[in-house]
């Protein structure tokens, strides 16, 4: 069974648009149980990474069979935590990297899976470090037409999201 942890963004919450439908998808697919995480009453970055480790820590999951998914902070928390302890997939929209007030503003990310999906016209996160992060890392970067909220994106956004939890899901091929 793989565990899904869904993080919204900083003045976002767990009923968010994004959140709710990439839940939706977990929910669709047998071998998946989505986690919507609830960060509303912690502001602070660090806190909430905090936060998400000690949820991952009590549930007692093992990392190798966790997605992690995020928009903007939630993002930004995603790598954070696969820097800390290596994950099966990091799913990222709008990751806010390259943030100076983040205790680490670009974390390298360690997941089996990685997919990063971000707007041109993104003017709360800058799209350069996003796409300096994935070009150093060499993760899987889809760069779309859209803003910070990428909600014009959202069947794209959904549609990777499956695919990408099935990539996540199927059994390691022997190269």
């Amino acid at each position: 069974m793989m565990t899904v942890y869904l993080s919204h963004g900083l003045e976002s919450g767990p009923g968010a648009l994004k959140t709710q439908a990439l839940k939706g998808v977990a929910e669709k697919l047998d071998d998946c149980e989505p986690v919507v995480m609830d960060y509303r009453d912690i502001a602070e970055p660090k806190l909430r990474l905090e936060h998400l480790l000690g949820v991952l820590a009590k549930r007692g999951d093992d990392p190798a069979q966790c997605v992690l998914a995020g928009s903007s902070l939630g993002g930004w928390l995603s790598a954070a935590v696969s820097a800390q302890q290596p994950v099966l997939g990091c799913f990222l929209l709008a990751p806010a990297l390259g943030l100076a007030d983040y205790p680490e503003t670009s974390p390298i990310i360690q997941a089996q899976h990685t997919h990063i999906i971000h707007g041109w016209r993104d003017d709360v996160v800058a799209p350069e470090p996003v796409i300096e992060r994935a070009r150093l890392q060499r993760l899987s970067l889809r760069m779309v037409d859209d803003d910070h909220r990428l909600h014009a994106s959202l069947e794209t956004i959904l549609w990777d999201f499956e695919r990408f939890l099935r990539q996540c899901s199927a059994p390691a091929q022997n190269h």
